[in-house]
């Protein structure tokens, strides 16, 4: 059997239990792609799987690669799959019920797999798949942002939130979205049309009547929220379920969004990037074999754009 370095987890706890170690190199099924890593994202949804949180609805087999959101060139082609071919430079947002990308190889779903933008590398690649899904599915799919509206975008620095303010602007809409002070001069850059700093402000002191409120960060911030919103509005959190007797009684919607693969946003994400109008904000590269200290600064809740280990 040949190996490959990965990093893996063999029981459920802190960011100790990450082990970078020899695996078994995957082997693919007839509609999949091996795919050599070049750079692997590191998002919440890592650490909450380590820690067990997702355990009873994923049902994870231990060990587990970590890692669903890379980019890398494709080493085989499945003798069903149709459309890439050996060398294709690719990205993904792949099934988290299966292992993932913290790892030399992974075996992806063809139908899961993008090519990547041509104009970034492997690593600001590997910064886009899963935050930018879930900005997209949040604000275009759900919410049905359209340009004059008023959008209140939270933690809009973070990994999701900031490509939620350039899909905002995009889209026409007026953005407004919290972050640190320290922040604000980068949310402008990337589209923010007024910032609120969280740390001295209260956001709902600051605005109201706004059409889509994006919640990123859950607990007491969507409580204060709902109070921002106009009639009719919409509240969308990617992290807790908000309360559909809450939003009847304010009298707007909610929703809750968690992210499958999808490659056909992959692909039109791809033609915003290389024509100038997005781009990923990578803060921290790691070493695959320093996915320790990744976990450790994603889980700090404090993370400018994204984390990205460098596998290749």
């Amino acid at each position: 059997m040949e190996m490959m370095k990965a990093v893996r987890i063999h029981r459920f706890g802190g960011p100790e239990v990450l082990t970078y170690e020899d695996a078994p190199r995957p082997q693919i099924a007839s509609d999949e792609l091996l795919v050599r890593v070049h750079g692997a994202g590191v998002n919440p949804v890592d650490w909450k799987i380590r820690e067990g949180r997702l355990q009873q609805f994923l049902q994870h087999k231990l060990p587990l690669i970590l890692g669903w959101d890379f980019s890398g060139v494709v080493e085989e082609v499945g003798s069903a799959v149709e459309g890439f071919k050996v060398g294709d430079e690719v990205y993904a947002r792949p099934d988290i019920r299966r292992d993932g990308a913290y790892a030399e190889f992974i075996a992806v779903r063809a139908r899961e797999v993008a090519l990547k933008p041509k104009t970034l590398d492997h690593i600001h690649a590997a910064a886009v798949p899963l935050a930018s899904i879930t900005a997209w599915d949040a604000l275009i799919k759900t919410a049905r942002l359209e340009a004059g509206q008023r959008v209140l975008i939270h933690a809009a620095a973070g990994g999701v939130g900031h490509f939620a303010v350039q899909f905002a602007r995009w889209r026409g809409a007026y953005v407004i979205g919290t972050a640190s002070a320290a922040n604000h001069d980068l949310v402008r850059e990337l589209g923010a049309n007024e910032m609120i700093d969280y740390r001295a402000e209260r956001f709902e002191e600051k605005v109201k009547d706004v059409d889509v409120v994006f919640d990123t960060v859950g607990g007491d911030v969507q409580r204060r929220s709902w109070g921002v919103l106009k009639k009719g509005g919409m509240l969308v959190s990617i992290v807790d379920r908000p309360s559909e007797k809450t939003a009847e009684e304010y009298g707007v919607r909610a929703a809750y969004v968690f992210i499958e693969p999808d490659a056909e946003v992959l692909k039109q994400v791809a033609e915003l990037i290389d024509a100038g109008v997005v781009k990923p904000v990578v803060e921290n590269i790691f070493a695959l074999s320093e996915a320790r200290r990744a976990h450790e600064l994603s889980q700090s809740g404090h993370v400018r754009g994204k984390i990205v280990l460098r596998v290749a």
